[in-house]
């Protein structure tokens, strides 16, 4: 578990964290440089990690191979839905959530913490409306929950 002290009074005790897969984590269906490394080290914070994804590209599973890991494969039909529905039965309170696309606002509005990446696929401009942080790729995403100033700094009033 991480503990996040926002800025206020509020604290978020993160137990899961919630990653898109294309446009977040991945380029073209391929995970972005670094970021293995950084979600071997997201886990070691005892947290756990799911990849929730409708898999335009068809490559999260091998992709993800050996990462601590679960791997969620979505119909691209109702991705959303299922993504929310995931996050709410995960638990509002303790979820972090990560994405850049339409389909992830409304995991974004379930989760206690919602961090939208403006990467080289761009995002969806209401999902980064809905997002409490915004970063330029997801391994500032991770680093926001592991050097905890950082979301002081961010959250502060």
């Amino acid at each position: 578990m991480i503990l996040l002290k926002i800025p206020g009074g509020k604290s978020i005790e993160v137990k899961n964290v919630v990653f898109d897969f294309n446009g977040t984590i991945a380029e073209d269906g391929i995970l972005i440089n670094g970021i293995n490394e950084k979600i071997i080290e997201l886990s070691s914070e005892n947290v756990d990690i799911f990849i929730v994804t409708a898999d335009t590209n068809g490559t999260v599973i091998e992709q993800c191979k050996g990462l601590p890991v679960n791997i969620m494969t979505l119909d691209q039909d109702d991705a959303a839905e299922v993504k929310k529905r995931i996050v709410e039965e995960l638990g509002y309170a303790n979820t972090v959530s990560i994405g850049n696309g339409r389909n992830d606002v409304g995991m974004f509005n379930s989760s206690a913490l919602s961090v939208a990446v403006i990467g080289r696929e761009g995002c969806f401009a209401k999902t980064l409306l809905e997002a409490d942080i915004v970063v330029k790729n997801p391994l500032d995403a991770i680093e926001l929950m592991l050097t905890k100033n950082r979301i002081k700094a961010t959250l502060r009033t």
